[in-house]
């Protein structure tokens, strides 16, 4: 297990247990960015993650991936695809495993499912002044 953080009161969670603290967003003044916080608790193994940002059409306008983070607090810059008018917005977490996978003996096995273990929805508004 490597751990690359350090708290004395961080008890690291199996990922059963692994779940998300903090999610916050913070729209840039030009509103085509917007700055994301997200705070899961400390893990025993990596987990990874998935953020999306949704319009009031219902349209993905920017999305990132995580893979297998080694920190358990993130801050991210995400680009509106393409510049975003003013309103409201929905930003989704998602924190997941991959499930461990088995040698076959069979050729091109077909991926297993990610295990989620927590996801958020927040919302935010890009003001009409910028």
């Amino acid at each position: 297990m490597d751990l690359f953080f350090q708290e004395p009161s961080a008890i690291p969670l199996p990922p059963a247990e692994v779940r998300i603290k903090d999610l916050r967003a913070e729209p840039w003044p030009d509103g085509q960015r917007v700055r994301v916080f997200l705070e899961i608790t400390p893990f025993q193994k990596r987990p990874s993650g998935e953020i999306a940002i949704i319009n009031a059409a219902g349209d993905e306008v920017a999305s990132i991936n995580i893979i297998e983070t080694i920190v358990p607090r993130m801050e991210f810059t995400m680009h509106l695809r393409p510049p975003q008018a003013s309103g409201e917005y929905a930003l989704t977490a998602i924190i997941f495993y991959e499930p461990e996978s088995q040698p076959s003996a069979e050729a091109a096995p077909t991926p297993p499912d990610r295990i989620v273990v927590d996801q958020r929805t927040i919302h935010f508004r890009i003001p009409d002044e910028r």
